[in-house]
């Protein structure tokens, strides 16, 4: 009996864009993806200054926001998978802001 192997590989994120509702990736394979902003609530709550202010993970494995400490994968945006920060972590984050109203 042989046994195949799949072998899958994750495009490289080259551009990346975010607005009051989207985030935008460009991927080395051609494809663009977008998901909805509402799946990363620390993407929500930034400035537009904080949400402009990222640099790539590796050489684009995924997108890091260091003002946000927010992190995502290309192979996250891929599957489809939202932020998986629980309530408490957020709003601790949240009440940390600057300007934060407890």
């Amino acid at each position: 009996m042989s046994v195949s192997t799949l072998e899958v590989s994750v495009p490289e994120a080259q551009s990346v864009t975010v607005d009051d509702e989207t985030l935008t990736a460009e991927l080395s394979d051609g494809r663009t993806i977008a998901v909805p902003l509402g799946w990363y609530p620390r993407l929500v709550h930034a400035t537009p200054e904080e949400r402009a202010n990222w640099r790539f993970i590796g050489v684009g494995e995924g997108i890091h926001w260091p003002d946000l400490d927010e992190d995502v994968s290309v192979a996250a945006l891929l599957a489809g998978r939202p932020s998986a920060e629980g309530q408490k972590s957020f709003r601790r984050w949240l009440e940390g802001r600057p300007g934060a109203t407890t």
